[in-house]
């Protein structure tokens, strides 16, 4: 039953700490099969499904097919955003799971163009949109059922809860692909890059499981029928435009930026120009994941201590003094010591531009339309910035032959992202914490 909207929701502890491991859960799955993917599209398959392409032709059509999941996402936060806005964030969220895990499932099962020819890169688009509109619905979904349900002196650090599933699932996903590897060229093409795929379904299971059973968010609760709008796109385009356009000028560098270090730079390192071993390479990624996921709470944790748009710049500055390192040292052959520090180092300092991101889109909105505006700011940001980022930055390094033409991209990325962050507005909720909570002046 919908409670009167003067009454306040309650927050507390341990509702927070059951809604951010329900998010965790979630999206660690979600992106641990957007980061199959994204590894398979940089290491396979691009002879697999592109093979009349040369090899930088071959990897820039691997990575348009996954472009197309980012593409496809601003759609999937109108839909699932008015699902959310309308009837809750739980059952959205619990949709864009399925989908999300039944097409990573099905790419696995997957004919290639050896066998089926053309149909094999179309298939492998539609499965990918599927893939795109799931996640286009899934983290707004997911940052909000966390933040919603956070204390106030606490929502950076509650809100860090749905990034940890970004490093998780980069971590799985690049540990299996590591382990797979290792077996050789030939066993990773012939087969065994279906593996991380078709095991996605048993994680899938487990989601649904711990999504089903978290509450619904109590800001979402609170509203009346008549706060609910009937067409909340319509809201969030009339009423919150400029606070999506301010969101969308924030993500450059954690959206983009954090694809041209990992997925851009995993085809880089491994192309015949440079020639890393694609075992050494994988094992990287995944211990920077590891110190990611190590680091990211702690770091929302100093979001909520000294404000998390000042933890935010910290990120971006220091992002552009730490990604020159990554890809110089690849470029003159590093020892794979100095290769594991410097994509460590980059991943530790973007947690500074991705932990209290989160927070930061979510209090940009009120909470009329709120899942509809997030899911829009980011899907947007996702499509422009992540989804044309590798691809560009393939395009420059192939026009210029110096991987300086993408350095200076990333320059100008994170100087938009260090205005908008400059200037980004914070809404905080009207809600009565527990009375050991007190009353909390929220930092901006």
């Amino acid at each position: 039953m919908t409670q009167p909207a003067t009454s306040q929701p309650k927050f507390n502890h341990a509702k927070a700490r059951k809604a951010g491991l329900a998010a965790f859960v979630g999206t660690t799955i979600e992106w641990y099969d957007f980061y199959v993917y994204a590894t398979a599209a940089a290491l396979v398959f691009g002879p697999l499904f592109f093979p009349e392409q040369d090899y930088l032709a071959g990897v820039a059509a691997a990575f348009a097919t996954y472009a197309v999941g980012f593409l496809v996402r601003p759609l999937g936060g109108i839909i699932f955003g008015h699902i959310g806005d309308k009837f809750g964030r739980r059952p959205s969220l619990v949709i864009t799971l399925l989908v999300m895990g039944l097409s990573t499932f099905m790419v696995g099962l997957m004919p290639t163009y050896e066998s089926i020819g053309t149909w094999a890169p179309v298939i492998l688009v539609v499965l990918r949109a599927l893939q795109g509109l799931a996640v286009g619905g899934e983290w707004g979904g997911a940052v909000l059922m966390s933040v919603e349900h956070a204390p106030e002196k606490y929502k950076t650090f509650y809100g860090g809860f749905p990034q940890l599933g970004n490093p998780a699932g980069a971590l799985l996903a690049t540990s299996i692909f590591g382990l797979l590897s290792a077996q050789g060229d030939d066993f990773l093409v012939n087969g065994g890059w279906r593996i991380p795929f078709l095991l996605s379904i048993v994680l899938v299971a487990v989601g649904f499981y711990v999504r089903y059973k978290v509450e619904e968010s109590p800001v979402f609760e609170q509203e009346s029928e008549e706060d609910r709008q009937s067409l909340p796109l319509k809201f969030a385009l009339r009423t919150n435009w400029k606070p999506i356009l301010i969101g969308i000028g924030l993500l450059p560098v954690s959206t983009g930026g954090y694809y041209l270090v990992t997925t851009f730079a995993t085809a880089y390192g491994t192309g015949p120009e440079i020639g890393i071993d694609e075992t050494l390479i994988l094992n990287a990624m995944s211990f920077a994941s590891l110190l990611e996921l190590l680091v990211t709470l702690p770091i929302a944790w100093m979001g909520d201590k000294f404000g998390r748009k000042k933890i935010m710049q910290i990120g971006l500055f220091g992002s552009i003094f730490l990604i020159m390192p990554q890809f110089l040292l690849m470029a003159g052959g590093g020892a794979g010591v100095l290769i594991f520090m410097a994509f460590g180092a980059v991943r530790v300092i973007m947690s500074f531009t991705y932990a209290p991101v989160a927070t930061i889109l979510a209090q940009l909105f009120v909470p009329q339309a709120r899942y509809t505006s997030i899911s829009l700011s980011y899907g947007i940001a996702a499509a422009f910035w992540a989804g044309l980022s590798p691809i560009a930055a393939t395009a420059l390094y192939g026009w210029t032959g110096t991987i300086w033409s993408v350095l200076i991209m990333f320059f100008g990325m994170a100087a938009l992202a260090i205005f908008c962050t400059a200037i980004a507005p914070q809404h905080k909720d009207k809600v009565e914490p527990e009375a050991e909570e007190g009353a909390v002046q929220q930092r901006a």
